[in-house]
């Protein structure tokens, strides 16, 4: 039961891996690379490579990327190098098999705009099923434990650079538009990656605990964790609750703190992911 279930999971992971490819390859070829538009990373320098030597796209996003694999294999993990030198794969066939298309537009900024959006839609899902369509990350990870530099300094980094010879090469006026469709592209992947339904992680200290947590439970059902607290200047016993919400309910759960302890103190901050211990939704009253 358990190897059919890890089968079907690895099924379904490399199932939206190649979605995710596809989907970044008709960003690609459909809107960016006819409109003479850059992306950012491995896949950037490869359009600029392939436009200076008139060889196919695909080729170069491969052979490209393939050197930042070897390097990251024993450094990161063989899984996710795996499943980024699939996802690269299938983009490397994609664009080529894309090549003859005729682009859906000759607007550059709607070439910007809707290239980001597909291609921030596709990057999104494959960094949300485990692997990576930029082998630039994958140095920019290793790097970053290394140097003083986070992961995305040092892919800006990267990226100025790639943009930089855009300009040359295409004109700074293309140059302008690759950043609109790098920075709608970056937006989109969040969204992805995070989904729409945004959950709050929220910390209440209150003297009245039991009655808080006790509603909450019944008007928002969900879920509460009691923890102990005690006041640093009072080292009096405090009652802490920590519990998740949707973004929608903030403003609810705000309404019934208040209704109950106006003294309480609350901090409420984002969660990007949510598994497990959630009690089934129940009506608002």
């Amino acid at each position: 039961m358990v190897k059919q279930k890890k089968k079907v999971k690895t099924v379904y992971k490399f199932l939206f891996l190649t979605i995710g490819a596809i989907l970044a390859s008709i960003g690609l070829e459909i809107f960016l690379v006819p409109n003479n538009i850059v992306d950012g990373g491995i896949n950037g320098i490869s359009i600029i490579t392939s436009y200076l030597t008139k060889m196919p796209l695909g080729v170069f996003i491969f052979v490209f990327n393939l050197p930042f694999l070897i390097f990251g294999y024993s450094q990161i993990g063989k899984t996710f190098v795996i499943s980024t030198l699939y996802a690269i794969s299938i983009l490397s066939l994609g664009v080529s098999a894309f090549h003859t298309m005729p682009s859906l537009t000759q607007d550059p900024l709607l070439a910007a705009v809707f290239g980001g959006i597909i291609i921030g839609i596709g990057v999104g899902m494959v960094i949300r099923y485990g692997g990576s369509l930029d082998g630039t990350e994958i140095v920019a990870i290793i790097l970053s434990k290394k140097t003083a530099f986070s992961v995305g300094e040092i892919v800006m980094f990267f990226n100025l650079f790639i943009l930089s010879s855009a300009g040359v090469v295409f004109g700074w006026d293309r140059a302008m538009y690759s950043l609109i469709a790098y920075f709608v592209a970056f937006k989109v992947i969040d969204l992805t990656i995070e989904g729409l339904d945004e959950s709050k992680a929220v910390i209440i200290i209150s003297d009245k605990p039991d009655e808080i947590a006790e509603v909450l439970m019944a008007r928002l059902g969900r879920g509460v964790t009691f923890l102990e607290g005690q006041g640093g200047y009072s080292k009096q016993a405090k009652g802490v609750l920590y519990s998740v919400v949707t973004r929608l309910e903030v403003s609810k759960l705000k309404s019934i703190i208040d209704e109950i302890d106006e003294e309480a103190f609350v901090t409420i901050q984002d969660v990007h992911e949510v598994l497990g211990g959630r009690l089934a939704k129940k009506a608002i009253h």
